[in-house]
């Protein structure tokens, strides 16, 4: 044992020594291709190699984001001796705008702090480094050079441009370009850094003529930490194109020995603790081993603590939500005071608070004790909604399981959820925003039924389940019923959830999922905006005389505008108004197979296809028998079992 442990403890001393004892060598790297012998970046979102490059976005989707980044943290200037570094990268990527005349956004080089991730909600023209909270934040460190195709008229100048920027989305400095002129062509990338002059200088070419570029004074020990990322960011938004890197080389001159006298003194300090380490070092070992050991034990006798062990490795490898301690959302809701509390569902309470350290303001979900349907729904949430990009869906920005408590921490939206506008006491929405809104629900379920890898059924469409941003921007929320599915499979038994007054006929008949049964909620949903009626009675938890019944029946009559919300004062576009109340119709319609997918629906909306030709008097909704090809009512109940229903709201 003694000669074993002899050996082991030198071994681990000479570990020790190599890794706490500066490097001599400043950083350097060239990456020729992306090939899968390449270990030394980092992907997070969309980014993939693939055939030698990097692909960062599937441009096949909407709202998507990326970022690929050198894995070892960067050394930019000397703390003791405030020396700065000279660096210089070269780097040649690809814009393909795929033939179309709308594109966008973007691909960026970015230097941040170490640790730095994808941002929420930093799709299309935050290119997958800021969002609206951070976008102009005294708090960023960080410093882009944006090769930016879409011209946000928020914050970007009226062209296509490259730009460099400061701690903001607004570039400091702009040249223009024309990435449609050199759509697929590969361009040739060079920025440099001289620590003297504090010049950051771009130049860019097409593989052919002189080179364009801009510069910026900068001095980056005042902008950025002492050690850095560093990396590039891709996105697109609604309107998309395909980005990638073809390759990449790096050198800095900041030696890590020469970060100031203080740094040389601790070499001497560090090898003569090496030995002490090393002994600590084992004894740590020991201990995790023992550790280990007495946890699986203990998860052998709890199953449910093997379920969120496996739940907090799946999400900890991932670079979507942050998982938050109690007592950080304890603090940041003033310890859940109920001059705090925003609201409360069927299972749970939702606060208000503050991340000062993220400078921005979250709704935090606090899960009922002692409910196993909301935890149930918890863990839903959470594995469904962190793998989701899309402008129109509530951001989920973490959760945390400590303590036996279950908490869900989403972007705050400040203007509250939709019911609140049409049948609360908040200001009365405009017809325009009325609109709006339509399209933006239209918009998130297109994506959650067709453009995602899976097909998502939300099965809880509702208006309270709609929130509005500061913009009155649509943000779908409440994924805990959702359910994933291949895109080529048909109505699934899921078990009967949702909320009475939005739920299909067919969907509380045979208990089976589908996209139609969303489209189904979406229709009442599109009628409560038109109308201002509520879906459900709730004095009864019945449905409203039945909504779309009531509107059917004066459609027939040829008198929609008369159940216009009489809120709006008469100052509504009739021909929407039309569009909308007969679209929600067709949405609801009794029969399934007669709904219109969402993808039709919109083009009706956008007035890109004439009116659906609905009967003068709304069907009576039968059901094809689960496993028979014969019409006809059912008159025996699938097997299917009640999950959560909820009344109203």
């Amino acid at each position: 044992m003694i000669p074993f442990m002899s050996s082991k403890m030198n071994s681990i001393s000479l570990f020790i020594t190599f890794f706490l004892i500066p490097f001599v060598n400043s950083v350097y790297f060239k990456i020729p291709r992306f090939g899968p012998d390449v270990t030394d970046i980092l992907y997070e979102g969309d980014a993939v190699a693939s055939v030698g490059e990097i692909e960062f976005n599937k441009f096949t989707y909407l709202c998507r984001v990326a970022h690929a980044i050198y894995k070892e943290k960067v050394p930019i200037w000397d703390p003791d001796s405030t020396k700065l570094a000279d660096f210089s990268t070269h780097f040649s990527f690809t814009i393909d705008t795929l033939n179309s005349s709308l594109y966008g956004h973007g691909i960026a080089f970015f230097l941040a702090p170490v640790g730095f991730q994808i941002p929420p909600n930093s799709d299309g023209g935050f290119l997958g480094l800021f969002n609206t909270t951070t976008s102009d934040s005294a708090q960023n460190q960080i410093v882009v050079v944006e090769f930016d195709s879409f011209s946000n008229p928020e914050w970007d100048p009226p062209f296509e441009h490259v730009g460099i920027n400061k701690n903001s989305i607004a570039s400091s400095e702009t040249a223009p370009w024309n990435v449609s002129l050199h759509s697929g062509d590969p361009i040739d990338a060079w920025i440099t850094y001289n620590s003297t002059t504090k010049n950051l200088s771009v130049f860019w070419n097409y593989g052919k003529g002189s080179n364009s570029s801009i510069s910026y004074i900068i001095n980056l020990r005042e902008v950025l930490p002492s050690w850095i990322t560093i990396g590039f960011s891709a996105a697109t938004g609604k309107n998309v194109e395909r980005h990638t890197l073809e390759s990449w080389e790096f050198s800095s001159s900041l030696d890590m020995e020469e970060l100031g006298g203080n740094g040389r003194r601790k070499i001497g300090l560090i090898a003569g603790l090496t030995a002490l380490g090393g002994v600590l070092f084992v004894s740590a070992i020991l201990a995790l081993v023992i550790l280990r050991k007495w946890r699986r034990r203990k998860m052998k006798r709890n199953p449910e603590t093997i379920s969120l062990t496996s739940f907090n490795d799946d999400l900890e490898k991932g670079t979507g939500p942050k998982k938050f301690s109690y007592e950080e959302l304890d603090t940041s809701t003033n310890h859940f005071s109920e001059e705090r509390k925003l609201g409360e569902g069927g299972f749970g309470e939702v606060y208000k608070g503050y991340l000062i350290d993220l400078d921005i303001a979250i709704a935090v979900k606090k899960i009922s004790r002692g409910s196993k349907q909301g935890k149930k729904e918890y863990i839903t949430e959470v594995k469904v909604i962190s793998r989701l990009r899309h402008r129109n869906l509530v951001q989920l920005i973490g959760w945390c399981h400590d303590q036996g408590k279950f908490l869900l921490v989403y972007e705050f939206m400040p203007n509250g959820s939709l019911d609140c506008h049409l049948f609360g006491k908040r200001n009365p929405l405009s017809w325009n925003t009325r609109y709006k809104i339509s399209l933006g629900l239209a918009s998130a379920l297109l994506y959650l039924h067709e453009e995602w890898e899976q097909c998502v059924i939300h099965r809880d469409i509702k208006s309270s389940n709609v929130m509005l941003d500061s913009s009155f921007n649509v943000k779908l929320g409440d994924f805990g019923l959702a359910r994933l599915m291949d895109h080529e499979l048909g109505p699934q038994t899921t078990g009967l959830a949702g909320t009475l007054g939005y739920l299909a006929p067919e969907y509380i008949k045979t208990g089976r999922a589908s996209k139609e049964s969303d489209v189904y909620s979406f229709g009442i949903v599109a009628l409560e905006i038109a109308t201002g009626r509520k879906s459900v009675d709730p004095g009864t938890g019945k449905s409203d005389a039945g909504l779309v019944e009531y509107v059917w029946e004066l459609y027939g009559k040829g008198k929609l505008l008369s159940v216009v919300d009489e809120k709006l004062n008469l100052d509504f576009d009739a021909k929407q108004v039309e569009r909308l109340m007969i679209t929600g119709l067709w949405c609801a319609h009794p029969e399934s197979n007669l709904r219109p997918s969402i993808r039709q629906a919109i083009h009706v909306l956008n007035f890109e296809a004439s009116l659906p030709n609905l009967p003068v008097k709304m069907p009576v909704p039968v059901y094809y028998l689960p496993g028979s090809g014969e019409l006809g009512v059912s008159l025996g109940e699938p097997t299917m079992t009640c999950t959560s229903i909820d009344v109203g709201r």
